[in-house]
């Protein structure tokens, strides 16, 4: 593990989807954490500062995102478990955990179905098995087309994704998570997030059959007030994967790690924890 001394907090890994930035905290065994579309690492500082105690945790930059290689073409979500598969392989590791959020969580799932043999357990937060809806891909194209003729990511496109990212407990009481979704988005390679959002969103197929295929321990999160994938979508992912936990998170909607890490961080490493 040549890469993951313990002073090496900013980590540059290669895969097939380009070169990712990866923030690495703790020693122990390894957590792989993998946000949501149109936010990077930081998405988890809240769950790794706590996790980082017993595990090593690898919060990435997902492709396309933050500071890890821009995009140039679309991509699978198989794609995506392999590019988690080449971070195992460079960390020099066999197994791992997985921890995603929304796009992360859906790679999890993917990783999961295709990968199991390389997994310890996946917690999967936010996110679906199923096709995107017609307002699904309605929503993130009106995204795309505002940021493009309004000049960026700023203004109506930032509330767009305050909205369709935080309920309004948030929104309310949470000023932390306004100015960090806030500032995240604002800073995106739109032309990069583009590729994405169009692999994730408009092309993501229905994955329930494959995810039939899970032998491995799962947890699946929900937030209540979560507009994006409301709890029945998530329920239903659950339900397509034998033997996964089930938990909804009151008073969090689509980044629940962001939002309530104190909350969920807890629960994450109890299950983790029962599965290294």
């Amino acid at each position: 593990m040549s890469d993951l001394e313990p002073d090496a907090d900013e980590l540059a890994i290669p895969t097939r989807l380009g070169t990712l930035h990866v923030r690495r905290r703790g020693n122990g065994p390894l957590v792989v954490l993998w946000p949501s579309l149109l936010m990077d690492g930081s998405l988890w500082d809240g769950v790794t500062a706590q996790l980082s105690r017993r595990w090593t945790t690898l919060a990435l930059d997902p492709p396309g995102h933050g500071r890890s290689e821009p995009l140039r073409r679309s991509f699978t979500l198989d794609e995506c478990a392999g590019a988690l598969l080449d971070v195992l392989d460079h960390a020099e590791v066999d197994r791992a955990h997985v921890v995603g959020n929304s796009w992360g969580g859906m790679v999890g799932a993917t990783f999961a179905a295709r990968h199991g043999d390389r997994l310890g357990a996946a917690v999967l937060m936010n996110a679906t098995a199923s096709a995107a809806s017609r307002f699904q891909r309605l929503e993130y194209g009106a995204m795309l087309t505002a940021g493009r003729v309004l000049g960026g990511i700023r203004g109506p496109l930032t509330r767009s994704v305050l909205k369709a990212f935080l309920g309004p407990t948030s929104l309310r009481s949470r000023p932390h998570a306004v100015a960090h979704v806030r500032a995240t988005a604002r800073a995106v390679d739109l032309d990069s997030v583009a590729w994405a959002v169009r692999s994730v969103v408009p092309d993501r197929p229905d994955q329930r059959s494959l995810l039939a295929r899970i032998d491995r321990p799962v947890l699946v999160v929900a937030g209540r007030e979560d507009a994006t994938f409301p709890v029945a979508e998530t329920r239903a992912m659950a339900d397509a994967i034998p033997g996964a936990e089930w938990w909804v998170v009151e008073d969090g909607a689509h980044l629940v790690a962001l939002e309530l890490p104190d909350v969920v961080t807890p629960r994450i490493a109890d299950f983790l924890a029962r599965h290294d």
